[in-house]
């Protein structure tokens, strides 16, 4: 049986939740930082990496500077994002990427909201909501039409208050990601945690960051626009269509009773590969 006590003997609160596949490049800056931010924060946490299927020397340069290694087989960015929350102890989960474009360190702002009552805390790279992309880091193409429109689209359709749905970084309490129950195995999986929260009445607020040129060295993101922003949007083995009709209707939108139909990640795919953009 594992303790949820960390080294010292305390309970621990956070665990910081890490998806990886081929990341050796940087987890080692990336987890060097969150367990910097853990130690500066004073806080009783883990730092977990859920490797998918990482060919390279990620899962042991994580292993080495500390962090608890947790091997997910299925492929697939929401897969290795609910292997890792699943093996999680803390009380609250703060994910980001692999790839050292989110600043872990930046992390107290999630943990204060998250002690405030929030279920979930968004960051929030874009201008609009007090963020800041620095050049080079995001794709034209996604900070200026995909992220707005899809964000927009949470606004309007569900009344979630932030300018950055597709944000790799965020807060969230354990209890919140169990009754959500995801679903989505793919990159979908960050907008569905949001949209099925609020279904469900979380408490959801946002918070600014930098994102940061990642420092991958060995390979491209494992991010693909067209490929994965259909699959958020209208691919019918996806929740999104179901989710949209109990959204416009309104009637069973708090029972989440049609949302329960959806197909999201029942047929296995492969998703994001471990790592968002």
């Amino acid at each position: 049986m594992i303790s949820d006590m960390d080294a010292s003997g305390d309970e621990i609160e956070l665990s910081i939740v890490i998806p990886c596949l081929n990341e050796a490049d940087t987890i080692g800056a990336v987890v060097g930082k969150a367990f910097a931010a853990i130690k500066a924060a004073g806080l009783a946490a883990e730092v977990i990496v859920a490797d998918n299927g990482s060919t390279d020397d990620s899962a042991q340069i994580a292993t080495a500077l500390g962090a608890r290694v947790v091997p997910v087989q299925r492929p697939g960015y929401g897969e290795a994002l609910m292997g890792g929350i699943n093996a999680a102890r803390g009380t609250y989960i703060i994910m980001g990427d692999a790839d050292d474009s989110y600043d872990f360190l930046s992390i107290r702002p999630f943990v204060e909201k998250l002690r405030a009552g929030h279920d979930i805390v968004m960051g929030c790279r874009l201008p609009s909501g007090g963020g800041t992309v620095m050049p080079g880091a995001m794709p034209p193409l996604h900070q200026y039409f995909g992220n707005p429109f899809f964000s927009a689209l949470a606004r309007w359709w569900f009344g979630v208050p932030i300018h950055d749905i597709n944000c790799g970084m965020r807060g969230f309490s354990k209890k919140l990601f169990e009754q959500v129950d995801p679903r989505c195995t793919g990159m979908e999986f960050a907008v569905e945690l949001v949209l099925k929260g609020s279904l469900q009445g979380a408490r959801i607020t946002e918070t600014p960051i930098t994102l940061h040129r990642d420092g991958r060295k060995a390979h491209v993101p494992h991010l693909r626009t067209f490929r994965d922003g259909w699959r958020t949007i209208v691919d019918p083995k996806n929740w999104t269509v179901g989710y949209v009709k109990v959204a416009t209707a309104g009637k069973e939108a708090r029972d989440g009773e049609e949302a329960t139909t959806a197909q999201c990640g029942v047929q296995g795919e492969s998703g994001g590969g471990g790592a968002a953009e």
